[in-house]
């Protein structure tokens, strides 16, 4: 595995392959998140408007179902960059179909106006329990959950959520794993977390041939679930916490991710170097800690080297 490989593995695998950069769920989004909560990753859009790092890093980085997500809204007649607060992303586990995408917008939208666009295009909503599932033409499906929030994504995918609230469905308060993960993260400016399998493939990945190493495949099922955070404040923070089963698991973990990051130092190139010398691993308790910093400057240039080549593509 090349440098570059092991970089975007390490760091940006978790981080930069779905961005995100968010705020606390409202009470009425959280009612509609399922219990077997895959991946969560919030967006908040006050902070891509204020930050000139996070709006170049959303450029870079954009996923393909972001920009369908951003494109359902247009067609909803609410411009994301305008009009939206907080974008939140769920991906689930359904027991039938594999895994589910929905996607909660916050902010100060115009219900109205877009109620009475629908009518006025003869666009009919498919009641479904207590909700109005409004078609957007494009594959996705829209409901507003109150004036300023909105749930969105494909009509199963929908369904899905709204069975938590009005059907009786597990909810995401009874995955006390995720919801202590959230608790801990969500009044950051970025969040995400990460279920046990997403967390061990997440790894996996980020450890490449290393993972040889420290016999990954043996501690891998000790590894319970992470979460992540993002900071534009002052320069560009990440940190990464991996929860494990015992403090051994994470010690263990932490020594196999420094062991992999000095082997990496010596084939790299400055820039390269430079990066894993903000690169910290360390370990508390029962969790693996990783920490980035660097300035906005740095991480610019960052996001236009070769190492953000693969994650953008």
């Amino acid at each position: 595995m090349s440098m570059k490989q092991f970089l975007t593995g390490l760091f940006l695998s978790a981080v930069f392959c779905l961005p995100a950069f968010a705020a606390p769920l409202s009470s009425n989004a959280r009612t509609v998140v399922p219990s077997a909560i895959q991946q969560i990753i919030s967006i908040d859009y006050r902070t891509l408007r204020d930050s000139p790092s996070a709006r170049a890093l959303k450029d870079r980085v954009l996923p393909d179902n972001l920009k369908e997500f951003e494109n359902a809204l247009k067609g909803a007649g609410i411009d994301p960059d305008k009009d939206m607060e907080q974008l939140t992303f769920v991906t689930y586990r359904s027991a039938k179909s594999g895994l589910r995408s929905i996607a909660i917008a916050q902010g100060p939208f115009k219900q109205k106006e877009f109620l009475q666009k629908m009518r006025l295009k003869k666009i009919k909503p498919e009641k479904y329990l207590l909700s109005y599932i409004y078609p957007m033409g494009t594959g996705m499906h829209l409901v507003f959950l109150d004036p300023s929030t909105i749930l969105f994504g494909e009509s199963a995918s929908i369904k899905g959520a709204i069975d938590v609230r009005d059907n009786s469905a597990e909810s995401l308060e009874s995955n006390t794993t995720i919801d202590d993960l959230i608790t801990s993260v969500d009044s950051a400016a970025i969040w995400s977390v990460l279920d046990q399998p997403g967390t061990q493939n997440m790894l996996r990945s980020a450890l490449g041939e290393a993972a040889s190493i420290g016999d990954y495949d043996v501690v891998k099922k000790r590894l319970l679930a992470s979460d992540y955070t993002m900071n534009f404040s002052n320069g560009v923070t990440f940190d990464l916490n991996v929860k494990t089963s015992d403090t051994m698991t994470a010690a263990t973990m932490a020594s196999l991710l420094k062991a992999g990051v000095l082997y990496r130092k010596m084939n790299a190139t400055p820039a390269e170097k430079l990066a894993l010398d903000n690169t910290t691993v360390d370990n508390s308790h029962d969790m693996l800690q990783m920490h980035f910093k660097t300035d906005d400057q740095r991480f610019t240039a960052l996001l236009k080297s070769d190492l953000f080549a693969a994650v953008s593509k």
